[in-house]
């Protein structure tokens, strides 16, 4: 790829923020070595995808996207295909889209410069598939932090669990942690920089384990809670099979640790919780959430729930929706079962129709739109200290993001304009399900 007019570079990302997170990574290694990021297609001459392959059908809108610009090639374009679709398609997807001059996976991001330099010779079949087990995969030597305020660590990449209905362990290799001592020197750095909002990143980030043996997780979180300029840590997502008190214990001792907990429990059914291979019961989860409610300050609770996973009943169903009130979730991302390569759940009969996994969905949703409202309504009145996001000019608003994850829009006296990044106290005067409306304290 000679001439400068040429190397510009076009990046779509889908899915979780630990792709948002990759995407930092393949950015900033881009720019380093001379390209420049534009904002659409057209203007690119090399053009990426960095996919994500949890969703049902995923493959499949990576193909179309490709689909719709491979007239585009024309023009001399270049296509990339990366992240978890890339490393699970592997090089069919060359057969597929043959346009594509570039496969790569998520552990093979700071060798793009190397797999550039043979596409800019003339190689039109580029991979990066073959290191998902190296610890090189964290941090690339370049990462251009799209968000001045908020910034992401990868802690601990890929996942051991074979959750029967998850591909990870198959895109993103076997657990490996980093250690503790490069966790906090990054986390440091950060804070030097101005970031004043840190997030631990990881499949199963709870089930980091420092390979020098320094720090627990919850030790690590605290860690990160004292060093000077921090506000607010974060962590996503956590596995119950790993979550132990002492998280929350951390989360009661350190006021930088936000209040907020995303805890995956997927069903509510012990039966199919152990078809998932999830290796928890309903008990046990409702063991973790007691600590979480006993905790001396207010946490708020967010999971995931899978319907129709082949071979649920009516009766497990309930056991589900049943387990929303128990939990008085803040927050559920719920989704249809959809059969994923090379899972185990494939070889199980998906006997559930289509027409009842949406159904099943619909009274999963409304049931925790019902308590979503009352939890929601209990914060009138109180007073929340919230970080500036953005700005609704249609309402007047400015947007911020409590402690507890909960997006709070809220109005701000005539000539005060609170900067991006700032914190500022707002009294909630209204409720939404998936919001809160304030103003100004």
């Amino acid at each position: 790829m000679s001439g400068q007019q040429e190397k510009t570079f076009y990046l779509e990302t889908f899915g979780c923020q630990m792709n948002v997170h990759d995407s930092e990574k393949v950015i900033g290694t881009l720019v380093h070595q001379g390209y420049r990021q534009v904002e659409t297609v057209e203007e690119a001459h090399l053009v990426l995808y960095n996919t994500c392959s949890i969703r049902d059908k995923a493959e499949q809108k990576v193909f179309h996207r490709l689909n719709d610009y491979k007239k585009l090639q024309a023009q001399g374009k270049k296509f990339g295909v990366l992240g978890c679709v890339a490393q699970q398609e592997g090089e069919k997807i060359f057969e597929k889209a043959p346009y594509v001059s570039l496969v790569a996976g998520s552990a093979s991001y700071r060798n793009l410069p190397a797999m550039l330099i043979q596409i800019g010779a003339g190689n039109k079949r580029v991979t990066g598939l073959d290191d998902r087990e190296t610890d090189l995969t964290f941090e690339t030597d370049f990462t251009a932090r799209t968000n001045p305020h908020r910034g992401y660590i990868t802690i601990i990449e890929g996942c051991d669990k074979f959750c029967a209905y998850c591909v990870v362990p198959y895109t993103r290799g076997k657990e490996r942690s980093r250690t503790s001592d490069s966790v906090l020197a990054e986390a440091r750095q950060m804070a030097d920089l101005g970031y004043t909002e840190i997030q631990l990143l990881g499949q199963n980030v709870n089930a980091f384990a420092d390979p020098l043996g320094k720090k627990t997780f919850a030790e690590l979180l605290y860690a990160i809670g004292e060093i000077p300029g921090t506000r607010r840590v974060r962590f996503t997502t956590s596995h119950p099979r790993h979550f132990s008190k002492d998280i929350v214990d951390a989360i009661v001792a350190s006021p930088r640790l936000c209040d907020h907990i995303h805890l995956p429990v997927q069903s509510g059914s012990s039966r199919v919780l152990k078809a998932m291979n999830r290796e928890y019961t309903r008990e046990m989860y409702l063991e973790k959430i007691a600590w979480i409610r006993s905790a001396a300050k207010e946490i708020s609770l967010t999971t995931d729930m899978i319907v129709g996973f082949p071979g649920e009943t009516e009766a497990e169903f309930e056991e589900t929706v049943t387990l929303l009130h128990e939990g008085q979730f803040d927050g559920v991302f719920t989704f249809k079962y959809s059969p994923r390569p090379n899972t185990p759940a494939l070889s199980m009969i998906d006997s559930i129709a289509d027409a009842e996994k949406s159904k099943r969905l619909q009274i999963l949703q409304e049931r925790q739109r019902e308590v979503q409202r009352a939890n929601y309504e209990k914060r009138v009145g109180q007073i929340l200290e919230v970080m500036v996001e953005g700005k609704n000019e249609a309402r007047g608003q400015i947007i911020g993001r409590t402690s507890q994850n909960i997006t709070l829009n809220f109005t701000v006296p005539e000539n005060v304009t609170p900067a991006m990044g700032s914190y500022v106290n707002v009294l909630v005067t209204r409720s939404f399900p998936n919001s809160l409306v304030g103003e100004m304290a």
